[in-house]
């Protein structure tokens, strides 16, 4: 990929250097981490193990994976986000080597700087409440390494619940006044964006650790993984809707013409992520389509062995699959700067009722398709039974 963006490089589109590159990518890990870890413990895992009977070994192990994890996710978010901080001060003003940068002190001036003429607020105290913000969820994370802390696992996952994502919104909170509606959607929607795709990729690491313990979990357990896939499954095709919605509307504000996907810096980037998320599309039909239907099956049948298989050797296959390919597309966000319409020299991108009338006929006809999805699931669900019992 960087041989094509190099290349597009000639026609204005300039590279991002290696450390702004890495900042970017590493603070967008620590939210998929802190956010999507949080959010999949809080709507999958906790209420699976919640309506778990007669498997406290299962739960037990379970429960303690689900809290190492989320301390090591205050870990990476917490080193993350001062490198991320450190990277907004070497940016700023005249800008400054990325080493000078981390120095404390120049930090601690940044986030003092008085607000600029014309903002209500200065652009250091958002980022100084939203490090704050930041500070205080990955402590209460990581206080989840204590063996007393975890024995209050859903007290405190809970309450850093709200925090994790806030860490986002709180900076895009822009620091002017007399925004047009195109600015606040665009601000909502970016955000949309980055809170889906981090409680998807994030929501997807969790239950692959989690699936790590396989070993030290019993025959039963499968009926616990059935719960928890299925639980996530609806969470992610939530957060995939949102990620398509989202993304297309950005997609339409910085790419003119369908040529500029491979005539631009950005739109090369821009290609190479719509790809990969496709790459993650792909994956996750593969398991409502064909593994869910049969996971519903085997607990229907009460075949323990075949779930067991399913639910922790194949399902688990799959998702570090698409682990994978997500991860790929934090590490192209970087190379999304600029815009194609901008590199190409066309106008910008010109809002209208009939733009937002599209957008919010994609929204519903997205809502419905779920709806569709799932259904089609049970039916392949209640065949795969009816065969098996005609066989």
């Amino acid at each position: 990929m960087s041989e094509l963006l190099l290349a597009a490089d000639t026609a204005g589109y300039a590279l991002p250097e290696t450390w702004r590159a890495v900042t970017r990518t590493g603070y967008f890990i620590g939210l998929t981490g802190s956010i999507g870890g949080l959010v999949t413990f809080a709507t999958t895992v906790r209420p699976a193990l919640r309506n778990a009977s007669g498997a406290a070994d299962d739960t037990s192990v379970l429960r303690h994976r689900s809290a190492v994890f989320l301390a090591w996710a205050g870990v990476v978010l917490l080193v993350t986000g001062y490198l991320q901080l450190a990277a907004r001060v070497a940016r700023a003003g005249a800008g400054m080597p990325f080493g000078d940068a981390l120095a404390p002190g120049r930090i601690w001036r940044f986030l003092r700087a008085p607000a600029d003429q014309g903002a209500w607020i200065a652009q250091g105290a958002v980022f100084l409440v939203q490090n704050l913000v930041l500070l205080v969820t990955a402590a209460a994370l990581m206080a989840l390494f204590g063996r007393g802390a975890r024995r209050r696992l859903e007290r405190i996952a809970l309450a850093a619940l709200p925090l994790a994502p806030a860490v986002t919104l709180i900076a895009a909170v822009p620091v002017t006044t007399g925004l047009s509606a195109d600015d606040v959607l665009d601000l909502v929607l970016t955000q949309v964006h980055i809170v889906s795709g981090t409680v998807w990729l994030g929501g997807l690491v969790l239950l692959s650790v989690l699936a790590g313990a396989r070993r030290r979990l019993s025959p039963e357990a499968g009926l616990i993984w059935a719960d928890m896939w299925r639980r996530f499954s609806l969470v992610a095709m939530v957060c995939v809707a949102a990620v398509v919605v989202s993304g297309l509307w950005m997609s339409w504000e910085h790419v003119g013409r369908i040529s500029q996907l491979w005539t631009t810096g950005y739109g090369v980037a821009l290609l190479v992520k719509i790809l990969l998320v496709l790459g993650l599309v792909t994956a996750g039909a593969f398991n409502q389509f064909w593994l869910m239907p049969r996971m519903t099956r085997a607990r229907r049948e009460g075949e323990t062995a075949s779930l067991f298989r399913l639910t922790l050797r194949h399902f688990p296959k799959v998702v570090w699959g698409e682990v994978v390919l997500g991860l790929a597309v934090l590490v192209v966000v970087p190379f999304l700067s600029g815009s194609a319409r901008t590199e190409a020299g066309s106008p910008p991108a010109q809002p209208s009722a009939a733009v937002f009338t599209v957008v919010a006929t994609l929204a519903l006809a997205l809502v419905a398709s779920l709806c569709v999805t799932t259904k089609a699931s049970d039916a392949l669900a209640r065949r795969l039974t009816a065969a098996a019992e005609a066989a």
